[in-house]
């Protein structure tokens, strides 16, 4: 917590927030030895000079005392909001380029949770350690220092009253401050859980899983519920004791404080200063308790948001960027392996294949053969293991990633949109991008018709496009990729929500786009009748090249890719294509015969 406080506060506000705090605290001890002396010289021998002296200067400090605080408070405030606000800012800047390994490693709704309530945490204790934290300290030992100058003999009470006050502290922090603890950790549970279940809404009423969801909620719900309802009913607690505490102390000043003033040892006025001094006393020491028990909670926070920022990050640019303008665009995969952190085998090994300009690089497969993996490696969201991307004969390492992502435009497999226009996500792709431009992409992506109809380039998007199908929502994010001017244009299985005559059109439409024809374009796809026409096939299987060729060669040497064309195609087709027809349905009948 004293790193952030080192790194996000400013010194001369800080500087100047203690300043004024320390004129506050020596006005607020001055006051009470002012009321003393008017008492004592004043009111006692009927001076009313002295008292419209006294009092005048009693009213100048106590103005003082007022400024001093409305400016230390503006400071401190000033301070805390600014260092929320640059904290927010640097995790979402660190969140946002994290690579995919750090995205899974912490979840959605943690990195929420600490951007939101952790960050919120730590803001209110920093606005409260320039205020109370350093304020309670020196107002308790000035108003040690103070009492003890009226009177020597009154400070037995505190010896008493102080050690009951310190157990009453020690007791109620240490059932609180382990719950304050887990709290945070119940705050991602329940966020998670809520937000599983608002992504996840149609399915579950699809599957009729409302109450199952809904007990689930509930669950997570009444486990924080019951942990917070402990820890503010312990702090809770500490007031009223305080207050019991501070109420014997003052009746036993008055008490040996009237025997004082009848043997003439001390004077009315000094009396009364004394319980000011006590009550100072003890509400600085009830100010510091509170503050030991905010102080744990947030330096939870402050772990936990230094755990996102210190997370080293695997995605870095090269400290020396290399610049090789080549007409010619190439893309080189040379023997690429990659494995995910503590996996036990490679999500891709010794993958070596050459794309050219204008060439079109189909990647086909089972599930979990590493295809979006392969993707995500050409965008550099993640850095292969072994081997090298090469972009026209560089390693794209060696290239920094705002000019790799500006060669590079990518529709990811789950197709994600802004709320806002459909005007306002094309200007994603292109920013500079003008109506006709947007209309065109649209028209490739085969989404002008919808667009049109549904009140064009302004109609309103929800967020994550759930106002359109599945297949609107492709094609608008396809829409997206095609405005942007790049030398690689990437699908990672983008076409899968389409009908076969919609997904014919699209790539026909890509295929003669005189913007598109030079380019790389990359398309991950399940459906043999989406990557056939490609000039090249790469199989994979369990992340391993099974083929690379046309559909023609692939179709008579690679048992793979034969397979998934036993899968999908008839036997007419098969047939046509040279292809041994092995009937999948033949298989299965064997099966259930054994059954």
């Amino acid at each position: 917590m004293i790193n952030l406080g080192r790194r996000y506060l400013q010194f001369w506000p800080v500087f100047l927030a203690l300043l004024f705090l320390v004129i506050q605290v020596v006005t607020n001890l001055w006051l009470p030895t002012i009321t003393a002396d008017i008492i004592n010289k004043g009111i006692a021998q009927h001076d009313m000079s002295y008292i419209w002296n006294m009092g005048g200067i009693m009213l100048i400090v106590a103005i003082a005392s007022w400024v001093s605080a409305i400016i230390n408070v503006y400071y401190a405030s000033r301070q805390s909001q600014r260092l929320g606000m640059n904290l927010r800012h640097d995790l979402f800047k660190k969140i946002l380029f994290m690579d995919d390994a750090a995205f899974h490693d912490f979840g959605d709704s943690t990195l929420i949770t600490r951007t939101t309530n952790d960050v919120t945490q730590l803001q209110n204790v920093f606005q409260t350690i320039l205020r109370m934290m350093l304020m309670a300290p020196m107002m308790l030992i000035g108003s040690i220092f103070m009492a003890w100058k009226l009177s020597a003999n009154l400070m037995v009470v505190f010896l008493v009253s102080l050690p009951i006050l310190t157990l009453a502290v020690v007791i109620n922090m240490g059932i609180a401050i382990p719950r304050f603890r887990s709290m945070q950790s119940k705050i991602d549970k329940i966020n998670l859980v809520f937000q599983q279940g608002l992504t996840g809404v149609r399915v579950i009423r699809a599957f009729n899983r409302d109450d199952y969801e809904v007990k689930k909620f509930d669950e997570a719900n009444r486990d924080l519920t019951h942990t917070s309802r402990v820890v503010l009913t312990t702090v809770a607690m500490l007031m009223p004791i305080m207050t019991v505490i501070l109420s014997f102390t003052n009746i036993a000043i008055v008490w040996f404080g009237a025997d004082l003033i009848g043997k003439n040892m001390m004077g009315m006025g000094n009396l009364v200063a004394f319980l000011t001094y006590a009550t100072q006393i003890l509400m600085s020491f009830m100010q510091l308790s509170a503050v030991a028990v905010m102080v744990p909670r947030a330096q939870v926070s402050a772990t936990r948001v230094r755990e996102v920022l210190e997370r080293p990050d695997k995605v870095l640019d090269p400290e020396k960027v290399l610049d090789k303008n080549v007409s010619d665009i190439k893309l080189d995969f040379d023997d690429v392996s990659y494995k995910f952190d503590e996996a036990e085998r490679n999500a891709l090994s010794h993958l070596t294949a050459e794309i050219t300009a204008g060439q079109t690089l189909a990647v086909i497969g089972g599930t979990g053969s590493g295809k979006s993996t392969l993707i995500n490696l050409i965008a550099r969201l993640m850095d292969v293991t072994d081997g090298s991307i090469k972009l026209n004969g560089t390693d794209i390492r060696q290239i920094s990633q705002h000019e790799l992502h500006d060669k590079v435009a990518i529709t990811q497999q789950k197709a994600v949109l802004f709320s806002g226009t459909v005007r306002s996500n094309l200007y994603f792709g292109k920013p500079d991008a003008s109506d006709d431009e947007m209309w065109k992409a649209l028209e490739i992506a085969q989404a002008s018709d919808f667009v049109k109809e549904q009140g064009g380039l302004d109609m309103p998007v929800e967020q994550n496009g759930d106002n359109f199908s599945g297949g609107q929502r492709q094609r608008l994010a396809i829409a997206r990729t095609l405005i942007k001017p790049a030398d690689i244009y990437l699908f990672d299985d983008s076409f899968s929500a389409l009908d076969f005559a919609t997904d014919a059109k699209l790539r026909l439409a890509i295929s003669q786009s005189e913007k598109h024809a030079q380019a790389i374009k990359v398309i991950v796809a399940q459906r043999i009748a989406t990557v056939m026409n490609a000039n090249q096939i790469l199989v994979l299987e369990n992340g391993e090249m099974a083929g690379l060729g046309s559909h023609k060669e692939l179709a008579k040497s690679c048992p793979q890719y034969q397979e998934i064309m036993r899968s999908q195609l008839s036997d007419k087709d098969l047939s046509a294509m040279g292809i041994e027809i092995k009937s999948l349905k033949s298989e299965e009948n064997k099966g259930g015969d054994s059954l």
